[in-house]
């Protein structure tokens, strides 16, 4: 009878526990949540002058189609729309219009990695082969897919001829199964140099379905995109999704070339995730505050995993370009993907945020560098410097 009653006693203490400990976190969320309301708040009454002046002349000038979101040391000071969603349609941006990221996808499957290895649950010098047996390249681990260093062949140039049904998307585990079948030739021996391609974060999606035992969705929403408040970015894969549910429409270059999406915007990592330009802001300090990963994973992410000859100032880390010139220090990622160009800038020094995405894939956004001086901040543009690492300007 005394055990049964410390039992019981046991039991009501462990759910009053539970109950507390999930209340708390409850708490927590509500309170991040009333932050993050604030932190979006912006009246365009109020919206730098000097930025204005250079996005209207870039939408008119460059022919910028898109949203921009400027934020300095946590506050918005710049936020517009600039063109149409669908020219078909005629309808206009809105600032939560969700834009296929394209490759800024991958700084969030890297958060969702180093997540995975701050749980224990993987190693960085983990091989490929651990997770799938069947992958037939020795020697490839997770830290040289995070910083483009596995050698491989990019799946989006060999797989055209070897999915059957164009009209389906295929999923990571479908691209998985062919390079195991087929064993494509890689263009390097693995950690030889940096070489940038979507192989890379596939694998990497594949790995993160595999370690979570979710799908590479459920996981991301569950475990990234609602701790940092993004509540209007997901995954749409054509895998799942017959017509993509997002009214953004890619264009290439000209109006009438809107972009139709194909079997390869099935796999997911190296992209298929679509977000706002404000859930990117907030996914900014999310990692700022350390709310995602602890601060030895994050700077390990920042720091450049490449020789530091091969680009000058600029390099790669973990899902993130990167530029260092004396005491700044910028991590960056360019996407581009089926007439969607964006650029997502946080420059770490000056803490100053950057989010352009884009339905029109033009030159627009290789005309920034009056923005980075109006910001006074450095010029990430790659032809801006010399091989020393000297600004060169145009």
């Amino acid at each position: 009878m005394k055990s049964f009653i410390k039992f019981f006693l046991w039991s009501l203490l462990s759910l009053a526990a539970c109950s507390s400990a999930s209340q708390k976190k409850e708490k927590i969320a509500k309170e991040q949540a009333i932050t993050d309301s604030i932190r979006l708040l912006y009246n365009p009454k109020q919206a730098n002058r000097e930025i204005d002046a250079f996005m209207q002349k870039l939408h008119k000038h460059s022919a910028f189609n898109g949203n921009v979101l400027v934020a300095k040391k946590g506050k918005i000071i710049y936020e517009n729309s600039f063109g149409w969603a669908n020219y078909l349609l005629k309808d206009s941006l809105k600032l939560r219009s969700q834009f296929e990221l394209a490759s800024v996808s991958k700084t969030l499957t890297a958060t969702g990695i180093l997540l995975l290895v701050q749980e224990g649950k993987l190693k960085l010098n983990q091989q490929v082969k651990e997770f799938f047996p069947d992958f037939p390249y020795d020697g490839i681990t997770i830290r040289m897919l995070l910083s483009h260093r596995s050698g491989l062949i990019n799946y989006v140039y060999f797989t055209d001829d070897l999915w059957p049904d164009k009209k389906k998307g295929m999923t990571n585990l479908d691209v998985m199964k062919i390079l195991a079948e087929h064993k494509p030739a890689p263009y390097f021996k693995p950690d030889a140099r940096f070489h940038y391609n979507n192989s890379n974060f596939m694998i990497l999606g594949a790995i993160i379905e595999k370690v979570s035992g979710e799908t590479y969705t459920t996981y991301m929403k569950e475990h990234v995109f609602d701790p940092a408040g993004m509540k209007h970015t997901n995954v749409y894969s054509k895998a799942d999704y017959e017509k993509i549910p997002t009214d953004v429409v890619g264009h290439d270059k000209i109006w009438r070339r809107s972009v139709v999406q194909n079997f390869h915007d099935g796999p997911v990592g190296d992209k298929g995730i679509y977000s706002t330009v404000e859930d990117l802001f907030l996914y900014d300090r999310a990692l700022r505050d350390g709310r995602l990963i602890n601060k030895a994973l994050q700077d390990s992410a920042y720091a450049p995993q490449n020789s530091k000859s091969m680009k000058g100032v600029f390099n790669y880390g973990f899902g993130w370009r990167t530029f260092e010139q004396g005491k700044e220090h910028v991590v960056y990622h360019t996407g581009w993907w089926h007439g969607f160009k964006n650029l997502y800038v946080r420059d770490l020094k000056n803490d100053i945020t950057i989010v352009l995405l884009s339905n029109m894939a033009n030159g627009s956004l290789m005309h920034l560098d009056d923005l980075y001086h109006i910001l006074d901040m450095p010029v990430i543009r790659q032809g801006a410097y010399n091989g020393s690492g000297d600004y060169v300007g145009e």
